[in-house]
């Protein structure tokens, strides 16, 4: 008579979980075997539709399937963002996470529908671009002394443009207001593409926004730099001065962008990514594009991303509240 051997239940809980793991290493291995969405929470055109466009052929190319860019613009990002962070967690949908999305806007609006600090995965930081005030060519000051004497003089009569409300752009030129104590009114958009447009058909004056979408503008002379957020004077813009020049060195932060995914992501998928993006950011061609437009190119870990996106949420949690800033 044939005995079946009889199985402890610790070793059928051993069995089971050498079988997931077993199982879960093999669909690891697998991914990716389909397409790739990589949500852009902002409009066609603006810095973050730049990033994601020049990074996703490449990262697709390193992969082995399809990365496809869709824009879901609104809300200063939070609308795109929102989509990233109720996706599966299978890899499958991700996202370009910037400052606006998982910083600036979760600093001022409370009514922001996740979490930035614990409904992601932080996969890698791509680039950090400088940020920059730029005029239509029609605004009666071409320089930063004459710009902040305009303002003074007639305080509410111009207005500026932004990605949208909560947004970098929409933050930090509330942040230079106070410490500046100049007024100019806020004209949100649904990204930074509808914003430059209507500044540079001269419907609202000034922008604040991050140089590589606004650098093409300032080089056909559509636009005129006015003051830039970084670390030292752009080697394209040598006779800007940077914010710690002109005395507003907590104004001088830059943006980010980098690709993050829904929390619960597989380990195996986000160090398959993250490996992607560095192998991606070795093409000469690729590094150059980005690099061409006053960004610095990142590529670090997702434990360092992590860092960066709870250091600058807290630099913004912090200005929101010592400058009193409210959402309209």
């Amino acid at each position: 008579m044939n005995r079946r051997p009889v199985l402890s239940g610790l070793t059928v809980v051993a069995l089971a979980a050498l079988a997931a793991g077993a199982s879960s290493s093999s669909w690891a291995q697998a991914y990716p075997n389909r397409a790739i969405q990589l949500v852009v929470p902002f409009a066609p055109g603006g810095t973050t539709d730049i990033v994601a466009r020049t990074i996703a052929d490449p990262l697709g190319r390193v992969l082995g399937q399809p990365v496809i860019v869709v824009n879901r613009a609104g809300g200063g990002g939070v609308i795109g963002a929102n989509e990233t962070s109720k996706a599966v967690a299978d890899g499958y949908s991700l996202g370009i996470a910037t400052v606006s999305t998982v910083a600036a806007n979760p600093a001022i609006n409370t009514k922001i529908p996740y979490n930035a600090l614990t409904d992601f995965t932080p996969i890698v930081n791509i680039a950090a671009t400088p940020n920059v005030i730029a005029v239509h060519p029609g605004f009666p000051a071409k320089d930063y002394k004459a710009f902040v004497a305009e303002l003074k003089r007639s305080p509410g009569k111009y207005s500026f443009a932004s990605s949208g409300t909560g947004g970098i752009g929409h933050l930090q030129m509330e942040l230079y207001k106070s410490l500046s104590g100049t007024f100019v009114t806020h004209i949100p958009y649904r990204g930074a593409g509808p914003a430059l447009n209507d500044t540079v058909a001269g419907q609202v004056p000034m922008i604040f926004d991050n140089m590589p979408s606004a650098l093409p503008f300032i080089k056909d002379k559509r636009l005129v730099p006015i003051v830039v957020a970084a670390p030292t004077r752009l080697a394209a813009l040598p006779n800007t001065p940077t914010f710690k020049e002109v005395g507003l060195e907590p104004v001088n932060r830059m943006a980010f962008y980098g690709i993050y995914g829904p929390k619960g992501l597989p380990k195996e998928v986000v160090e398959r990514i993250n490996a992607g993006v560095k192998k991606a950011l070795e093409d000469p061609a690729v590094r150059s594009r980005i690099e061409d437009t006053g960004s610095i190119i990142v590529g670090n870990s997702p434990e360092q991303f992590s860092e960066q996106i709870k250091a600058e949420y807290e630099v913004y949690k912090k200005v929101v509240a010592q400058q009193k800033l409210k959402l309209d």
